[in-house]
């Protein structure tokens, strides 16, 4: 690559100066006409006909130049730069004409610049951004034989304030995946996927705002389950989640955790008989959704919202969740070879995650997005982007240590630990 520089580096230099041995006699001179660049952008995104706002940088590493302007439309003049071979990036977040937000990137390398070339075209591309994902999802339980301490964490993964207050969680089924499917409503089509329970965030709509980078955890049982009381082989304390799914076990208290607000199980808003909640250790198949303004969910109510698995006579019910309303979906399994029993419709979730077996202390971490040169990609605020190709198999690390908050996310102003409530 030395030698390609060098070589394009001579050929400039010539149009340049011919009087001058050497590029670096060029930018020395006094009569160096500074140029104007045109910089033109072609989006290989639908539904983005404009990049109005988007950050450029041109550097020269080699000789230690370095500009930034705004993209405006497609095409623009960026002016006052000095002859050189340079990097140039295209990046920043746009909202398409559907409202939905993306993380726009694009660029060149080893681009020489000089009178005569003076053009340069770059391809622009768009990553999706999910506004609220799973983060981490620790399910598997630690040894031996214990499950309390399963965890959820979300993120907001957008560049706007996420208010959690509505939102509703579910774990979907059947319970454990298998190859024995049920059998669901052929009117439904692929319209809905089928809740065990349902839950949702309490709060007046405005109540629990998740900003850009923060994270917000749910925990089973919100206790540092590293005590001698609970299980000192457990990897995780999870005292500062912010909510938790809380069951009214005397046995297991109310902790300063915010309750979560149950919503439904088998055709019912009250909790049912068993005082826990837990997902299953072999791997659960989760969702997060959201019922836009004007819309009424009530699965309880609503007999068009709940059926039962037509293939068996039980009469249980299940919670019908649109798949529209879905802001991300994450389905596990015992193993890669369970990717057969999926729960989840292939629009929402393409593949299946695992652990690989049950009570290691295990779980699974989102991976941050990356460039095409592997570089960690940030909103400008300086947030992370993590990778959602709806796709769990390429989207989660497999078999790591769970940790809260992983890459130093935020925690919300509003947590307990902060407010000291």
């Amino acid at each position: 690559m030395k030698n390609i520089k060098l070589y394009i580096g001579l050929a400039f230099t010539l149009l340049i100066m011919s009087a001058c041995s050497s590029f670096e006699d060029a930018k020395d001179a006094k009569n160096v006409a500074l140029m104007t660049v045109n910089l033109k952008a072609n989006i290989t995104l639908d539904g983005v006909s404009s990049l109005d706002g988007l950050k450029i940088k041109l550097d020269d590493y080699q000789d230690n130049l370095h500009y930034t302007s705004l993209m405006k439309g497609t095409e623009v003049n960026i002016d006052s730069i000095i002859p050189g071979i340079y990097s140039i990036t295209v990046s920043g977040d746009i909202t398409n004409r559907d409202g939905l937000e993306y993380y726009m990137n694009g660029g060149v390398v080893n681009n020489a610049i000089y009178p005569g070339k003076d053009t340069v075209s770059v391809s622009i591309g768009g990553l999706k951004i999910s506004p609220l994902i799973f983060k981490e999802i620790y399910y598997a339980g630690s040894s031996p034989n214990y499950f309390r301490d399963q965890f959820y964490e979300l993120y907001n993964n957008s560049t706007k304030t996420m208010y959690l207050d509505g939102i509703y969680f579910a774990d979907l089924c059947p319970t454990t995946a298998t190859t024995t499917l049920p059998v669901w409503p052929t009117e439904d089509g692929n319209n809905y996927c089928y809740g065990n329970r349902v839950w949702k965030f309490p709060g007046d709509g405005t109540q629990y705002p998740l900003k850009p980078g923060e994270s917000c955890v749910i925990a089973q049982f919100a206790v540092n389950h590293k005590l001698s009381i609970y299980n000192p082989k457990s990897p995780i304390d999870c005292s500062s989640a912010d909510f938790e799914f809380y069951m009214g076990n005397k046995s297991y208290p109310d902790q300063p955790a915010y309750n979560m607000t149950h919503v439904f199980y088998n055709g019912k808003a009250a909790i049912g008989t068993v005082p826990q909640y837990l997902t299953s250790v072999f791997g659960g198949a989760y969702v997060i959704f959201q019922v836009p303004a004007g819309d009424t969910y009530d699965p309880v109510n609503d007999p068009n919202m709940h059926t039962k698995n037509l293939a068996t006579s039980s009469s249980t019910l299940y919670a019908k969740i649109p798949t529209k309303y879905v802001l991300d979906a994450v389905e596990c399994g015992p193993n890669a070879t369970m990717i057969s029993a999926k729960r989840v419709p292939q629009v929402l979730d393409a593949g299946m995650t695992y652990v690989g077996s049950t009570y290691c202390g295990l779980g699974i971490s989102r991976k941050r997005a990356t460039d095409s040169d592997g570089n960690i990609l940030t909103h400008e605020d300086g947030s992370l982007i993590f990778q959602d190709t709806n796709n769990s198999t390429d989207d989660f690390d497999r078999g790591v240590t769970p940790k809260f908050r992983r890459y130093d996310t935020k925690m919300p102003s509003w947590n307990h630990i902060l407010t000291g409530q």
